[in-house]
């Protein structure tokens, strides 16, 4: 080959390797990452869902993209967010709480993962958890389904508590799912249930100020993820009225919370991450079961506890999974 032929080739060849670098770039999947709450309120559980995606061998920014959206706690906001998700075909969505409801009203094309708090058959996501059928699968952490089991724990916690208040929120399509299963659960232990519904920090504000007057025994908030952006301001305010409270997640026991008992948000979200992997590599949503979360939590406050003049048994120091001091 003549040397002006060879220099020719060559460096046609190295200018199309930007080309085929832009080529690759271009190929690179999407995620659309749809988020109900804050940027940072989910920081945790985001971590978790990172690290599903790179147990499938992907890493954010080296061979998949990620598409933030948060609708800031306002719900309304989301099926505007979903659809610009859907305009950018994104490859997959992945989103959790009624960012799930959205997507599911958005798209019947785009595969869609979901951590959700309740039964998505009964919330009419899935036709059934082996076989989910349609665009949607997910992890289920099942906090709404262990209000009972919550309750037994606040009760041995504070075995005097009678009059307990579940704190819900007016809106969502599980929340009052949730609460009537927890009511049925504390009816039935024989324990007196009053019902509040909030939605805003005025709202938890107003509703802890009525304490003063009705105190009741203990405090039972519900799982939803308008509580956990407002956590610190939940934990504070029942620390002041002296008042035991049990959560859903450990998040609020890291911001001085008594007890929480449920699924580890962080790994549900991990789970999460590897079905999205599994989709990307081109699993189908339909063949992948709905799978419920594999790691659950028992956290207690001890600190939070001697606040409130209470003595941790021994029985319950036993049981946790972490007792932070």
């Amino acid at each position: 080959m003549r040397r002006r032929t060879f220099i020719t080739l060559l460096g046609g060849g190295a200018a199309a390797w930007p080309l085929a670098a832009r080529a690759q770039q271009r190929a690179m999947p999407v995620i659309g990452y749809l988020d109900p709450t804050s940027p940072g309120d989910f920081a945790e559980p985001h971590r978790g869902f990172l690290q599903g995606l790179k147990e499938t061998g992907f890493v954010e920014g080296e061979n998949v993209a990620i598409s933030y959206r948060f609708a800031e706690n306002q719900t309304d906001r989301l099926p505007e967010l979903t659809d610009d998700l859907v305009r950018r075909q994104v490859a997959v969505i992945f989103t959790f709480a009624s960012g799930v409801f959205a997507a599911k009203a958005a798209t019947t094309k785009i595969p869609v993962v979901f951590v959700l708090a309740d039964d998505p058959v009964r919330l009419g996501l899935v036709t059934n958890i082996a076989r989910p059928g349609g665009n949607l699968t997910g992890i289920n952490f099942l906090n709404a389904e262990l209000g009972a089991k919550r309750l037994d724990l606040l009760r041995e916690l504070v075995p005097t508590a009678t009059r307990i208040v579940l704190l819900g929120t007016p809106t969502g399509a599980f929340a009052d799912a949730a609460l009537r299963d927890t009511e049925g659960a504390a009816r039935a232990a024989g324990l007196q249930i009053r019902v509040i519904k909030v939605g805003t920090s005025q709202e938890i504000g107003a509703a802890f100020a009525t304490f003063a007057r009705d105190r009741p025994d203990a405090l039972f908030v519900n799982p939803d993820p308008f509580f956990r952006s407002r956590r610190v301001q939940l934990t504070h305010l029942a620390t002041r009225h002296f008042m035991p409270a049990t959560y859903a997640l450990r998040d609020y026991c890291d911001v001085g919370g008594l007890m929480s008992y449920g699924a580890s948000l962080s790994d549900a979200h991990r789970q999460a991450g590897i079905y999205v992997g599994r989709i990307l590599k081109g699993a189908k949503p339909t063949d992948l079961p709905v799978a419920q979360a594999s790691k659950f939590e028992l956290v207690i406050n001890a600190q939070a506890a001697r606040i409130l003049n209470l003595a941790v048994p021994s029985s319950l120091l036993a049981l946790a999974d972490e007792v932070i001091e």
